[in-house]
C-alpha cells in the first residue's frame, strides 16, 4: 500500500495561464518525499539532517506531465517504493487530483553521509521502514 500525502494548490504555485508551473510539482514533490519519512518511515528531515547527519539527495528523476492542475486543487501525493539497494531507493510518485492523473515521476534517491558527502548505507530503520512498502517494479 504506498503512502499518500496531500498538497494544495497555492497562489505562488500557478503561472498566468492559472495552471501548476512545472518546476512547483518537483517542489510539492520533494515535500511529498519529507512527508513520507517523517509520517511513514519515521525520521524527519530535521532529525535525519541535523542529529544523524544523513540526506537522502534525488540523483535521478523521470517525470510525466498528464493533465493540468489549478489554483484550488488537492492532488494526493502516493509514493511506493520500487527498488532498494545498498544506499539507494527507487520510488514511484503519482499524483491525482479528485482520482484524474496529473502526474507521475520516478525518482532514484541516495542515502549519503553529508559530512563526508558520500553514499551510504541506509541506517536499518530506515531500511525497515522502506521495505515494509516495498513494491518491486516489474
Amino acid at each position: 500500500m504506498p503512502f499518500t500525502t496531500d498538497a494544495l494548490v497555492r497562489f505562488a504555485d500557478v503561472d498566468p495561464a492559472g495552471i501548476v508551473f512545472y518546476p512547483r510539482y518537483f517542489e510539492m514533490l520533494n515535500g511529498a518525499v519529507e512527508d513520507w519519512f517523517a509520517q511513514d518511515i519515521g525520521v524527519s528531515f530535521a532529525a535525519m539532517h541535523l542529529d544523524r547527519r544523513v540526506g537522502v539527495p534525488t540523483v535521478k528523476l523521470e517525470a510525466e506531465f498528464i493533465a493540468a492542475s489549478r489554483l484550488g486543487d488537492v492532488l494526493e501525493f502516493a509514493i511506493t517504493p520500487l527498488r532498494l539497494g545498498r544506499s539507494s531507493c527507487t520510488i514511484d510518485v503519482s499524483v491525482n487530483c479528485g482520482g484524474e492523473p496529473r502526474f507521475r515521476a520516478e525518482v532514484a534517491l541516495v542515502c549519503m553521509d553529508l559530512d563526508r558527502h558520500k553514499s551510504a548505507p541506509w541506517p536499518d530503520d530506515m531500511r525497515a521502514g522502506i521495505e515494509r512498502i516495498l513494491v518491486p517494479a516489474d
